[in-house]
């Protein structure tokens, strides 16, 4: 009806369908292209750059997908960073900074932004931990820690207390104890002792602390009580069979207790896992030799004497 009244109107719609495809065409090669790889990053850190953080945070994203360009994904992970560390966005901060580290392992400024980042988170949660619960063992065992760090000794030493007055049974507390007792400036002549009994106590509590028993391993050695040094000391490297010290120190007690050819095993485990210590090839060439392996053991007091030219160190005592 509507036509027969108006067949201008008809005409003029005949026209504009039979038209549709070029009309279609033409409307989509006006289309603005979408934005290149390279010009949206170059936009997010522009947005950055000018404080627009939120806008910026998901094309950083973007721009740090695999295949682009690599300095503009070093540069828009920077900004990433900075971006979402502004907007307490810490989740996208270390995502950006996990991707930033694994890219570009050996890139100074992207060390320096972990070196940071990491403190400011840390910082962070530790601030929050006070806020939402300061009187938790967990509180006082970070203030302890803090105050172990700036040489306040005594200070520290009773946080560790109210942490053990919280919780006796908690991992770890009784380790930081003795190691306190070990650091602090001019301890008093029963130190060791008492740190000896925080490393068993330790033990008791976690039978796997590797730490404890290669501390007990150290100060059984440094009184000269070969057999205890050599249990303390294997058990410490069975704990952690990446504890190259562990190994070390077992050798070092075999060989001072004259039992050359069995040091010769956790001797060599110690060069494998330390290649540069020189004390560890030193103490290997005299269990070789004086287990009867002359040429190996001249290798490695080789292989140490070269060491020594190029850097100055003190083998580990072992009877010549």
């Amino acid at each position: 009806m509507f036509f027969r009244r108006y067949p201008i109107l008809q005409f003029a719609q005949l026209l504009l369908l039979a038209s549709y495809p070029a009309f279609t065409q033409n409307a989509a090669s006006k289309t603005p292209a979408p934005l290149s790889s390279s010009t949206t990053a170059e936009h997010a850190l522009g947005l950055a750059k000018s404080g627009r953080c939120s806008e910026a945070i998901p094309l950083l994203k973007k721009a740090m997908a695999p295949g682009q360009d690599k300095d503009l994904r070093r540069n828009a992970g920077l900004a990433g960073v900075h971006c979402a560390m502004v907007k307490n966005q810490f989740d996208s901060a270390e995502d950006f900074l996990r991707t930033l580290v694994r890219d570009f392992p050996e890139d100074p400024e992207v060390l320096y932004t972990a070196v940071h980042t990491y403190s400011d988170l840390a910082t962070h949660a530790s601030e929050q931990l006070a806020v939402r619960d300061p009187n938790s063992a967990q509180a006082h065992e970070l203030n302890a820690e803090a105050l172990e760090m700036q040489g306040k000794w005594d200070q520290a030493l009773k946080e560790y207390q109210k942490v053990l007055a919280l919780n006796p049974r908690l991992p770890g507390i009784h380790f930081k104890i003795g190691r306190l007792l070990l650091s602090k400036p001019n301890p008093p002549a029963d130190a060791a002792e008492r740190a000896k009994k925080e490393f068993q106590q330790e033990l008791e509590i976690d039978p796997a602390n590797a730490g404890a028993e290669y501390v007990l391993g150290e100060l059984a050695r440094e009184s000269q009580q070969w057999d205890d040094a050599v249990g303390h000391f294997a058990r410490a490297a069975k704990l952690d069979s990446s504890f190259g010290d562990a190994f070390l120190g077992w050798g070092v007690a075999l060989v001072s207790s004259k039992k050359f050819s069995e040091a010769v095993a956790p001797l060599e485990a110690a060069v494998k896992l330390e290649p540069q210590n020189s004390a560890a090839h030193y103490n290997l060439a005299i269990a070789y030799t004086r287990s009867g392996r002359r040429e190996e053991g001249e290798r490695e007091f080789a292989i140490h004497r070269n060491m020594e030219t190029q850097e100055p160190a003190h083998p580990a005592n072992a009877p010549n």
